[in-house]
């Protein structure tokens, strides 16, 4: 037993993407050591729930990059309904945020007292289904059809708006990268991004004027005003506390748990939206550069990835992944440097929240899946007459 195990571990090392192992690897735990230097600031040991999310995530992660992604994907209309119905439940029964200026979010539910943020494990969904879709498309020669672009934007605007329906607009400004940069993997012709261009900056205005809450507009005014001290105090206040964090570092840092803010817990919310600013505190400018250049080799990595897939759904499904990541890190980085409004959207790995790193890690298992596939036609996948079934082929190698 011992023996077989050990045999279809060396095995799956040999077929799967070392190096992109190795990368997220060292991205889990340089995320840990930083929570571990938080959690010396609260009660709450970030730590501990990090560690148990990664081994979640990480577990699997291996499970699912053993099955054929097109299997999984041959249940689109499953993945989707949950989805939806995952999303719904959230908007009526979910745990509600609320702060000054008109904050209300909900987007969390509760399970086994624990909160979970549902539009995570949607954004992995999202990419296997429209994946999906475009794949289906692009079989027919149909991808550039104006009717089948109208029905692509439709399938991108059901979780966009039920994410804005929750209050959380950072996610659903994700979830519109996602499907911009699949899109764009799958060819579609550019006068057709020229007029959603077109649509978006014709839409600011309104948008301004009639649908953003008024913390998100003070949010955009405050990020060029942190010189006023009024706005210090009050909307640039998390902010102006992050630059400073990040500033105080100098180049090499103060050391590791040895910053003053971040045992003070001077930034709000340290640990998740501005882990970055801890970074900075601690291990100064090389520390945030080496948070930026895991995450760059990473995203460069899963590209390669889609590079060297066997068909066009794996492509997809790499470019989606890559969307997400690419969007939350200059999101975030942004936002933590004070050169990009306040948007609630975390650093990919590094923040802490169990949800956001587990279905991260789903994510990074469906690319490791593309890249253990590049060079089959078929192997081990998921039936419709049978949740999960062996090819002899499959279970020969394990």
């Amino acid at each position: 037993m011992i023996k077989r195990a050990f045999k279809g571990f060396i095995n799956y090392i040999k077929r799967a993407d070392i190096i992109l192992w190795l990368l997220l690897i060292l991205i889990s735990v340089y995320s840990l050591i930083l929570l571990k230097s938080v959690s010396r600031a609260t009660e709450s040991n970030y730590f501990r729930t990090q560690l148990l999310a990664i081994g979640l995530g990480i577990s699997g992660a291996i499970a699912i990059s053993l099955i054929d992604y097109t299997g999984i994907a041959d249940f689109w209309y499953l993945i989707a309904g949950f989805s939806i119905f995952l999303m719904v439940y959230t908007m009526f029964f979910g745990e509600e945020v609320t702060g000054g200026g008109g904050v209300a979010a909900r987007a969390w539910i509760e399970i086994g007292g624990r909160t979970f943020q549902s539009s995570e494990l949607v954004k992995i969904a999202f990419i296997l289904t429209f994946a999906k879709h475009l794949d289906a498309l692009q079989k027919r020669g149909a991808v550039n059809s104006p009717l089948q672009i109208f029905l692509l934007a439709l399938h991108a605007l059901v979780p966009l708006l039920l994410c804005e329906l929750q209050g959380d607009t950072g996610a659903a400004v994700v979830f519109f990268f996602i499907f911009l940069t699949m899109s764009l993997s799958a060819n579609i012709k550019l006068r057709y991004f020229a007029v959603l261009g077109v649509l978006v900056v014709g839409a600011i205005p309104l948008l301004w004027r009639f649908f953003l809450r008024d913390y998100q507009k003070q949010r955009f005014i405050a990020v060029y005003n942190l010189e006023d001290p009024s706005v210090q105090l009050n909307d640039g206040y998390q902010q102006y506390q992050g630059r400073i964090s990040i500033g105080s570092g100098g180049m090499k840092g103060q050391g590791l748990f040895q910053g003053s803010r971040v045992s003070n817990n001077s930034v709000p919310f340290q640990h998740s939206d501005y882990i970055f600013s801890v970074a900075g505190e601690e291990l100064g400018f090389w520390g945030c550069v080496l948070i930026i250049g895991l995450l760059l080799l990473f995203m460069l990595k899963v590209l390669h990835v889609a590079h060297s897939s066997r068909d066009e759904m794996g492509k997809y499904i790499c470019f989606g992944f890559f969307g997400m990541i690419a969007l939350q890190t200059v999101s975030n980085i942004g936002m933590c440097l004070a050169i990009l409004p306040a948007m609630g959207v975390t650093l990919p790995f590094f923040s802490a929240g169990g949800s956001s790193a587990a279905c991260l890690y789903l994510g990074f298992g469906l690319v490791q899946g593309v890249y253990m596939r590049r060079k089959e036609t078929d192997g081990f996948r998921l039936k419709r007459s049978s949740p999960l079934r062996f090819s002899y082929k499959e279970v020969k190698k394990m």
